[in-house]
Parts: structure tokens; sequence; C-alpha cells
């Protein structure tokens, strides 16, 4: 089974806000749905979090590299794509790229094979993972409002994350913490996101310290991003110093990248993104790396129902990796594939158990919010 063509379907008119300085709209394309065609007929799906217009101008560089090679062997073709293309700059948007074709690939392998990803990727250490619903943080009684509504939904994990928290005052970034956790209750667990890799982010050490101590005051389970994203000295001393757990790494790219964070102690939790660090290939490596050095990985999720489902089968083939990241209300992740997601009665989401990714994308649901190129790949699913 060769690679035929590689398309990019930009996802676009219902984009989620980011919670950057520099706000998206409900029409921006950040988020791009990958297919990897086969000359079998078979076709895998992956995602990037990248503008379309990105990922394709990177297929157009990439495509002499893939053409005619095999769909069947996802690691040794990803190696290839990131060894080949070293000098283009590692880790820009040519690996943004990488990754949705690694995870289509997987889903290939797996359809081929008649067995789920999480299962090829060495073995599943779990049948079922919890999500968190993540949300932006608000004023905190909107907020409370906004996480009664998650909890209710049958959510029994929260993270809040970037808005107005380290963007205002001490007093009002407890506020929100305290109205989050009255809230989710005393029991649920909490993890809040500073968005330290928000344009010119103001803080540093000390705040984080600070801020990491009025945390744990509240059962905070992880303090994410507190940080600039190359302030690697400043988080290991926070991580020695502060009482509650230190999370950071979606903005980094391929395992190279982690090495001196995991070795050097950095993070108790390190994040990367599948549909940016290089896919499963890479998320896989780095996972054990991390769990070597005594490190969790958990993906970061802020992406769609692809990626979520990449996640699901990477945490059942990793023995530490408990949680997935869920956006709470993202289309993007609800509406395009035709089963949709269900919590069970505990608030988990099962692992996919069919072949590949085991989720089917529904056509008519993607055409929503397709991009005019886009929708002729997507008029081939159907």
């Amino acid at each position: 089974m060769k690679i035929d063509r590689i398309d990019a379907v930009g996802l676009t008119g219902a984009t989620p806000a980011g919670g950057w300085t520099e706000e998206l709209r409900p029409d921006d394309a950040v988020h791009t749905i990958v297919l990897v065609h086969t000359d079998e007929g078979a076709t895998g799906v992956g995602s990037v979090f990248t503008s379309h217009h990105l990922v394709r101008a990177a297929l157009d560089v990439l495509r002499p590299l893939y053409l005619g090679e095999s769909a069947l062997e996802p690691e040794r073709v990803s190696e290839k794509l990131h060894q080949s293309t070293f000098w283009l700059g590692r880790g820009g948007s040519v690996t943004h790229a990488i990754s949705g074709i690694d995870v289509a690939l997987w889903d290939l392998f797996g359809k081929a094979t008649g067995q789920p990803v999480g299962r090829l990727l060495g073995g599943r250490y779990r049948r079922r993972v919890q999500p968190y619903a993540s949300l932006l943080m608000d004023q905190p009684d909107v907020l409370a409002d906004q996480l009664t509504a998650v909890r209710d939904a049958g959510f029994q994990a929260f993270k809040i994350g970037w808005g107005p928290f380290g963007r205002g005052s001490h007093a009002l970034d407890e506020q929100i913490v305290a109205a989050a956790r009255e809230a989710v209750g005393p029991d649920a667990s909490l993890m809040v996101d500073a968005g330290g890799s928000d344009a010119f982010w103001p803080h540093g050490y000390k705040w984080a310290l600070r801020t990491a101590d009025m945390l744990a005051a509240y059962g905070v389970r992880w303090f994410e991003e507190p940080l600039r994203p190359d302030a690697l000295e400043d988080y290991a001393a926070l991580r020695l110093a502060g009482r509650v757990d230190i999370a950071a790494g979606e903005v980094l790219t391929r395992r190279q990248s982690y090495l001196p964070w995991l070795q050097g102690h950095a993070l108790d939790v390190v994040q990367p993104d599948t549909t940016k660090v290089g896919g499963l290939s890479e998320q896989r490596r780095i996972g054990w790396m991390a769990y070597d050095n005594g490190i969790t990985l958990i993906p970061h999720g802020w992406n769609t129902a692809i990626g979520l489902a990449a996640d699901l089968h990477l945490a059942s083939a990793l023995p530490g990796t408990d949680l997935v990241e869920y956006i709470a209300g993202s289309p993007y992740v609800d509406d395009l594939t035709a089963e949709g997601w269900k919590l069970d009665d505990d608030g988990m989401l099962a692992v996919p158990d069919g072949p590949g990714l085991g989720v089917q994308l529904d056509p008519d649901r993607i055409a929503r919010y397709a991009d005019p190129t886009g929708l002729v790949a997507v008029a081939e699913l159907s």
C-alpha cells in the first residue's frame, strides 16, 4: 500500500477563542485536517494545529519525499520526512504538517491490520481515559456558571486558562480560582493555565512562585505555563520551590527539544501537542523519555476530534498518561465525527476500539467548516 496523494482541509467558521492577546476569530483557520490517500483506495486521517495555507505549502515541499512511500510504516516514513527537511527549519510548519501525516499513517496502519492504534503503539494500559474540560477564564461569576454547566454535563476534571489571569491583579487571580474550586467541588481535579506562551508575557519567576503557592491552597493539580516558553532554568527552580506541580511544553516540537527539559527535571507534567510535535511517533518517544525521568506526559489537545482520538490512543499506550484535554463546546471536537463523544457515568471517555483511530468522519459535517479548496477533498469522502 503506497501513498498516492495527500490533501489538506482547513477548518473555518467555528474556530474557538484561543485566549491569545491577538485573539482568534471564528473565521480564522488554525486547524487543518490531513487526508492521506493510497493506491489501494484507503484513506487515513490526521490533524494539524496550523493554518491550511502553511500545511499546503509544507506538503508541496514534502511531496517528492512521500509520494510512493509505504503507507504502513508511519515511524520510518515520518522520520524520513523529518531527517530530509532538517535544513528547512526543524520545528516549524514543516514539522507541524508531518504531524498530521504521521497520525494519518497510524490510522492507515490500524485499518490495514484491523487493530486500534493504541495497540500498535505498544499495547494498551487502559481502555478509557478521563478527559478534562478545558475552558478559557473569565470573570469569577461568569466562569463559575460555565464550569457548573460543564460539570453538570458529566465532566469530573477541569482546566481553566488564559483570559484575565495574570493580566490584572493577584486579588482577581485568587477570586477566579476560588470561584472555580467552589463550582467544581472539593474533590474534582482542577488545573490552572496562566498562558505564559502568550505574546509579551510580562511575568517572571517571583510572580510564578507567589501564584503557585496561592494555587496550592486551593488544591490545584498543576500550574501550566506560568513562565515564558524558553525560561528553562526558571522552570526548574519553580518546580523545586513551588508547592504545586508545574506543567508546560505545548510550544516545543520534536523529541530533541524536550531532552533538556526532561533530563533537567524542569517539569512535573510535560505537554506536547500531537498535532504539532511530529505526530504520534514523536509523542510516544517523548512519553517514554518522560516516564524514564519521572515526569508525566499529558498531551496538549486544543485541536480537533481527530487530535482527541489520537490522544486517547496515546494515553492508552503510556502507563502514566491518565488525562486528555477536551475543549468544551468546540464544534471541531464535537461535530466532525458520525458517532460523537460520550462520557460514561464516571466522566470517562472510552478509547475507540475500531481499527485505526476508530473514528468515522462525517463529510456533511466537515463540509460546513471546510475551506473552499478543502471542499473538493471532503466531497471525495462521501
